[in-house]
């Protein structure tokens, strides 16, 4: 899945508004117009049929959200669901992490929205349930869980979008 896709159903499924999505990407790092996310949020000519082709502009109108531009816009919902984190005294003051981790983006998706959301696990697998997939906990625990470790399931697609999917159940009813 495209992470131009990721922001077009999270912002549907959480109802954000552009001017929302331009406070969110700067509480994230990233100074972006309301123009830019527009072309953000555009759809690319892959989505489509083939025997549409023709009737879709180029895509010149469209900006492709690389993975650290995805992890500045979920590091910003973060801050801008829960408010600035406050550092612990005597904790020197740290920049949002960027990660430049090989860490699955789907992966990335889950952990940071469940954090946005201050979802639990039973929250997610209620989430995923309404989009119609079983999953247990300790199959939930081992997506959530630290690439590299032993336990670390990687995040397919069709899991990211079904739990996105539900999402928009959940919050659009």
């Amino acid at each position: 899945m495209e992470n131009n896709d990721i922001l077009i159903r999270l912002r549907y499924a959480l109802d954000i508004k552009n001017k929302e999505m331009v406070e969110i990407f700067k509480l994230g790092g990233i100074e972006i117009s309301k123009e830019d996310v527009l072309k953000l949020l555009t759809k690319s000519k892959d989505h489509f049929d083939n025997e549409y082709e023709d009737d879709i502009e180029d895509d010149d109108n469209q900006i492709k959200c690389n993975n650290k531009t995805l992890e500045a816009f979920l590091n910003g919902l973060i801050t801008f669901k829960r408010g600035p984190q406050e550092p612990k005294p005597g904790q020197p003051v740290a920049p949002p992490s960027t990660s430049g981790s090989t860490e699955s983006v789907n992966n990335m998706l889950l952990k940071k929205v469940k954090i946005a959301l201050t979802l639990t696990s039973e929250d997610m697998i209620d989430i995923l349930e309404e989009a119609r997939v079983a999953i247990t906990k300790s199959e939930l625990s081992a997506i959530l869980r630290k690439e590299g470790h032993r336990n670390y399931k990687e995040c397919g697609d069709k899991f990211a979008r079904n739990f996105l999917k539900g999402l928009a159940i959940k919050y659009r009813g």
